[in-house]
């Protein structure tokens, strides 16, 4: 089997759950591209080393950019903080190495830009690590809406809400700048499932608010939680509501579908269940059917034969890493790629400058 040498440009959450991904998945999956992993950059020698030795690595790079360089590291995987995306993606992209990068690209819609016009330059693999769209149930879903199962679609409701915001053990950055405001690190989630399940949105309405001004001793400057209204291009009206204090929820990213036919039902807090309604059903069956993944859904086999059993958030990085290196060897787009990742920045766009004006903003303007 072909061997691929595989570069991981930052260690911490993300930075492991690729590593740790990159491991597995010549394994689950039975990639015809296997993993190698060559080299891992932190941000010092010493991290990087301290990295190599703990996730299996050949060895830790000085920095990103020896990591780049390293003729043995032939494909890249960007998790890193946001502001270093764009240098990393453009210098890796221009030596012709396919990149994976953590969501959002970069920090803004300019930036994100010129991360496509890189990658459509070097004509390699490029693809945006929105995890959570890539599960059995939430792939399983899009299939349903796109046989029409569902009918005419005509509104959506999608959130992500969490409350990790409310803890007493905040890195303060979380606190200040823009891109790291719910509406730059947190909403990009379900914008993205917006996008996947509704199609392109065509005009946006938008409020943010900070809900606490003061966290633990620092001055909170960024927003707290966004609410936006959507008309989509297909006629459809949508709810999107993302914040990272909503008390209570841990993993809320959840989506209500409704067509004419038909209706669903997902929060990722129960990751392996699908609700779904047969809107043509007798009345007596009236209502929605809780469907178990298995394997029988997509991407669910590889972990288990067995319906029901689950797959959990580290599967969902390693379904990530088989499409990427399915890309790589068949040279055949992947989804999300970098420019399904500027499409999320032009409604991000799009939401600041509602907020703005008080009024709507059209997509098709940014």
């Amino acid at each position: 089997m072909p061997r691929i040498g595989i570069g991981i440009i930052g260690g911490g959450y993300m930075g492991k759950a690729h590593s740790a991904a990159m491991a597995a998945v010549g394994t689950v999956f039975e990639t015809r591209l296997k993993p190698r992993l060559v080299s891992i950059a932190g941000s010092s020698p010493q991290s990087g080393a301290r990295y190599a030795e703990a996730y299996g690595f050949e060895r830790g790079a000085r920095d990103w950019q020896a990591l780049v360089a390293d003729p043995e590291v032939e494909a890249v995987v960007i998790a890193s903080p946001q502001s270093t995306h764009r240098e990393i993606a453009e210098a890796a992209l221009a030596l012709g190495k396919p990149v994976l990068c953590e969501k959002p690209m970069g920090l803004n819609l300019t930036e994100g830009r010129a991360m496509q016009a890189a990658a459509e330059r070097a004509g390699v693999a490029n693809m945006v690590a929105y995890n959570y769209s890539r599960t059995p149930a939430t792939q399983f879903a899009r299939q349903l809406i796109g046989r029409g199962e569902l009918g005419r679609v005509h509104h959506l409701r999608i959130e992500h809400t969490e409350d990790f915001h409310l803890t007493s053990i905040l890195p303060p950055w979380r606190s200040q700048g823009e891109a790291n405001g719910c509406l730059g690190d947190l909403a990009p989630h379900p914008v993205n499932a917006a996008l996947a399940l509704g199609g392109r949105i065509a005009e946006v309405h938008a409020m943010i608010e900070t809900v606490f001004p003061e966290r633990n001793g620092v001055t909170v400057t960024n927003d707290d939680q966004v609410l936006m209204t959507l008309r989509f291009e297909s006629g459809a009206s949508g709810h999107l509501f993302a914040s990272r204090v909503a008390t209570g929820r841990k993993m809320g990213y959840a989506y209500e579908v409704t067509g004419d036919k038909g209706a669903l039902r997902f929060d990722q807090e129960d990751q392996n269940a699908l609700w779904v309604c047969d809107g043509t059903a007798p009345a007596e069956r009236a209502g929605f059917t809780k469907v178990l993944t298995g394997p029988a859904h997509p991407d669910y086999r590889g972990f288990c034969p067995g319906p029901g059993h689950g797959t959990g958030y580290q599967d969902q990085i390693i379904i990530e890493a088989k499409d990427f290196l399915a890309a790589i060897d068949g040279g055949a787009p992947v989804w999300p790629s970098f420019a399904d990742g500027v499409e999320v920045h032009r409604v991000i766009a799009a939401a600041r400058a509602s907020v703005a004006s008080g009024g709507w903003a059209r997509v098709s303007e940014f």
